[in-house]
């Protein structure tokens, strides 16, 4: 499994750390700076004058921090061009540009195309690139040991990208089944994630992907809501609710 990303700045660093400490995958990386002009009339002839690194197209899949809405579909034509069939863009979609753009290139190249506010909604689609990358990165799975009311062991089967899902684990060993799911949303929420705080969504949703996560673990039966600004947009391949 070759993994391309995109990164812009700091975005991009956690889920490169992530793939290399947690994963046998293979992480190929460029960069874009992290100052950008708020409007691109030109996307493709600014990226020529960026000299991107055009290896990471070489990848199963591609993770874009690019977070503009100008330039991402021009990286995802790219991407199209050069065969990649599977390409993620976190950060909502008002930073991916346009749906109907994304459709198009979609159906051009014959690429799927997802979107997501956070990576940890990440699940498996169909798409065996997705699916492949989705068995160890996405939204978060545990398998949990306990003796007489207590966690005695967590076992990550699939963390977030950003690596907070390993923080939330290693903090709930000792902690009571009866504590420890809203422990898992809180100690999810203290993991130093880039995911937006204050508003629905972000870093709220990730909470409760851990918690209920955990609780499945634990056998316990609660259902999920997922805020629609928090639910993936998949975009010329199979879609499935979380």
């Amino acid at each position: 499994m070759r993994v391309g990303v995109v990164k812009r700045g700091k975005y991009g660093e956690r889920l490169i750390e992530t793939i290399r400490q947690q994963t046998d995958f293979e992480v190929v990386t460029a960069d874009i700076p992290e100052l950008l002009p708020g409007f691109i009339e030109d996307p493709e002839e600014f990226l020529k004058g960026l000299n991107l690194d055009l290896r990471v197209f070489q990848s199963d899949i591609l993770i874009l921090y690019t977070f503009h809405p100008d330039l991402t579909p021009s990286i995802v034509k790219l991407a199209g061009e050069r065969g990649v069939k599977a390409v993620v863009i976190p950060g909502g979609m008002g930073r991916a540009g346009s749906i109907g753009e994304l459709e198009d290139l979609a159906r051009k190249y014959g690429i799927h195309i997802e979107v997501d506010e956070i990576c940890c909604t990440l699940d498996k689609c169909g798409i065996p690139a997705v699916d492949a990358f989705a068995e160890r990165l996405g939204s978060p799975v545990f398998d949990v040991e306990t003796k007489d009311g207590r966690i005695t062991s967590v076992k990550v089967v699939r963390g977030s990208p950003c690596g907070g899902t390993w923080h939330v684990a290693q903090g709930l060993v000792g902690k009571t089944v009866e504590e420890a799911p809203a422990l898992a949303g809180l100690l999810c929420q203290q993991y130093p994630c880039r995911a937006v705080r204050g508003t629905p969504g972000g870093i709220h949703t990730s909470a409760d992907l851990h918690k209920h996560a955990l609780e499945k673990a634990l056998g316990i039966n609660t259902e999920l809501t997922i805020p629609d600004q928090s639910r993936p947009i998949k975009i010329g391949g199979k879609d499935e609710k979380i």
